[in-house]
């Protein structure tokens, strides 16, 4: 099974290869941008450290609080 997760590009390198995502929850990382023309405060579908949708920030924020409220079933 395959699993993309949505985040905020906050950041974009000199060259437009790799962009900052933003997860949320202080959760940062890189990710290869050369699939999908973005721009900051874009939200993206990151796939194996590859942003490969840019996603609607409306359908982006429910997928993520979808995310942490199936994270939050799991603690004890």
């Amino acid at each position: 099974m395959c699993l993309a997760i949505p985040g905020k590009i906050v950041d974009i390198d000199k060259k437009k290869e790799h962009a900052t995502v933003d997860y949320g929850e202080g959760t940062k990382r890189k990710a290869n941008i050369t699939l999908v023309d973005v721009k900051l405060g874009d939200y993206v579908l990151v796939h194996a450290g590859f942003a490969i949708q840019i996603l609607d920030k409306k359908e982006a924020l429910e997928t993520l609080d979808l995310f942490r409220e199936m994270l939050s079933m799991e603690e004890p």
